[in-house]
């Protein structure tokens, strides 16, 4: 798989950044801390420049969570108490669980998601819950943009 990362980098250049960057959030398998680590030393290499490769892996990585926050979104909380209801004992959450969740994330969302930007393990799912609770797209993209720009 890294001969798969440096080949798009070497021939993609910046879209490669974005691409992979896209693909790292929303198959999470692909760690972004290598597709821009590697960025990181073509910009030692003199081969890339650092504001062009922040702005195509921030770039890309919304492009990646937003995909996860519309699956939410066009789902909706309700639509989603079928699957907890079939599936919940063995995820071991009720949907009491699942309506305290919404409550705290209706309340504290913005935070949960600019937060959760810095986890390796929740920086994509946490989009799932943002969407589910309707949050507006234009927050959405403001606090995760937030949270993105930094890494």
């Amino acid at each position: 798989m890294t001969e798969f990362f440096l080949h798009l980098l070497d021939s993609g250049g910046y879209l490669g950044i974005f691409l992979l960057m896209v693909l790292e959030n929303i198959i999470p398998p692909v760690p972004s801390e290598v597709i821009m680590g590697l960025g990181g030393i073509a910009v030692a290499d003199g081969r890339m420049q650092i504001a062009p490769l922040m702005i195509a892996g921030s770039l890309g990585s919304v492009l990646g969570n937003i995909f996860w926050f519309e699956i939410g979104h066009r789902l909706g909380h309700e639509r989603f108490r079928p699957l907890i209801d079939r599936w919940g004992r063995w995820l071991l959450i009720e949907w009491r669980d699942v309506e305290a969740l919404q409550r705290f994330f209706l309340r504290h969302g913005q935070w949960v998601v600019f937060v959760f930007r810095f986890m390796p393990i929740g920086r994509t799912v946490v989009s799932i819950p943002a969407g589910l609770s309707r949050m507006s797209r234009v927050r959405f993209l403001l606090w995760s943009g937030a949270g993105i720009m930094p890494q």
